[in-house]
């Protein structure tokens, strides 16, 4: 009399397990969604609690055919027709500007002395996507001495560090031999906070002159290098002229900046500079 109950029985508790799978799955879904939806929220907090990319600590840059001392253009370039100098072309001087001068020291049958110089200052801003302004400053700076190391016909490259100007600063010199004579190329390369200032100073004895002392054409080129720094600081002290009237103007250097090609390093003939 018992068995159709004894049978119902099973058949209830049989019925009954697919329900319980299902719960215990329902279950199992819902905790994982939990745990996705505490995951996203803790990769969101991480994004946002990451700090922003420093700021760049120089705004603006001097003129670049101001940096240079009337006395110090006179030393380097003696006879040069003009101190103002050549200003170079840009799109955005607060972050790219040059400036070159070149003299001509003629000494009748005895030859003479050819003198070329060149100022560069370039300034990166900080970008998230590119990196603090220092940080590419850094790059800049070692670009532009494996660019000056690896002028095409080179012959006596060197390089060696400077010290007393600014935050890292090298001089690479070489020669180039052409058909006007031998020129001896100094290129000073120097980065003080985001800035870059490359000084090219290049001299050569033309016509039967003797060509200059490397000696002292790198310590020329460091004297202006160092000047050249003081005003990319000056620039930017609180309460200065230039500081004031173009503080965080400009635009950022952007990628293509990089490619600077009048601070290359490159040596210059007398019908060109």
């Amino acid at each position: 009399m018992h068995r159709p109950a004894q049978r119902l029985s099973r058949i209830l508790a049989c019925a009954a397990v697919p329900v319980i799978l299902v719960a215990s799955g329902c279950s199992s879904d819902d905790s994982s969604g939990a745990d996705g939806a505490q995951k996203d929220k803790s990769a969101s907090s991480a994004s946002a609690s990451a700090p922003a990319v420093e700021k760049a600590a120089y705004g603006t840059l001097p003129e670049a055919c101001d940096t240079l001392s009337e006395k110090t253009l006179k030393d380097l370039v003696p006879e040069a027709k003009s101190l103002k100098g050549k200003t170079g072309k840009s799109d955005d001087t607060a972050s790219r500007a040059t400036c070159s001068w070149n003299s001509l020291d003629t000494k009748g049958v005895d030859g003479s002395q050819f003198r070329w110089l060149h100022v560069s200052l370039m300034r990166f801003d900080s970008d998230e996507a590119l990196g603090s302004g220092q940080k590419r400053a850094e790059t800049y700076y070692a670009k532009q001495i494996a660019d000056a190391k690896a002028t095409e016909d080179a012959k006596k490259v060197a390089a060696e560090p400077v010290a007393g100007t600014g935050d890292a600063a090298t001089v690479v010199s070489y020669e180039l031999k052409k058909k006007e004579g031998t020129f001896k190329q100094q290129s000073l390369v120097t980065r003080v906070e985001n800035v870059v200032v490359t000084v090219d100073y290049n001299g050569a004895g033309l016509a039967g002159q003797s060509s200059p002392k490397t000696k002292t054409l790198i310590g020329d080129a460091t004297k202006a290098g160092k000047e050249a720094v003081s005003a990319v600081t000056k620039a930017n002290t609180k309460g200065s002229a230039a500081g004031d009237s173009k503080k965080d103007s400009g635009k950022s250097a952007d990628k293509e900046s990089d490619k600077d090609s009048e601070g290359s390093g490159q040596g210059a003939d007398p019908g060109k500079a």
